[in-house]
């Protein structure tokens, strides 16, 4: 809760962990050649599987719905980085970042980019944090312009 008492828009707990589900159901599809949403369709309801939250579903169908353009914005603002060349963790978790930036409208565009680096703390390497914060940092300078041509 905020010291208002009203909860915090986007980043509660209980949103970091269903954002890091959904970054890890978007490299696992990645790493086995599969697509996430299908993955997810095999997953939901599956007794063998702990429950998977709405916001997992909403990151990973809304990640590959727009993929085609969230990785031409990675593309275009990962100076010097092809999307073969990232870890694929770091891939993830920009594009869970780039979604939340231009379509999750409940997520203020600082809480995105705090998300995400937080997630590449947690999941990635030394110098991840910092790439992923450049890049969406890049891309959150122009997201209401982005935003308006969606």
């Amino acid at each position: 809760m905020s010291p208002a008492g009203s909860p915090q828009r986007g980043g509660s707990p209980g949103r970091r962990a269903l954002r890091r589900r959904a970054v890890e159901m978007l490299y696992e599809a990645a790493q086995r050649s599969l697509d996430p949403v299908t993955m997810l369709s095999g997953r939901v309801g599956s007794p063998e599987v702990d429950p998977i939250g709405d916001y997992t579903i909403s990151l990973v169908e809304g990640v590959t719905t727009h993929r085609e353009r969230i990785d031409e914005l990675l593309s275009e603002h990962a100076q010097g980085w092809t999307l073969d060349r990232m870890p694929p963790v770091d891939l993830a978790v920009l594009r869970v970042g780039v979604y939340e930036l231009l379509w999750a409208a409940d997520v203020p565009d600082p809480v995105a980019i705090d998300e995400a680096v937080g997630l590449a703390k947690e999941l990635s390497t030394d110098d991840s944090p910092r790439f992923v914060n450049g890049v969406l940092g890049r891309i959150g300078n122009i997201a209401d312009r982005l935003r308006a041509v969606l």
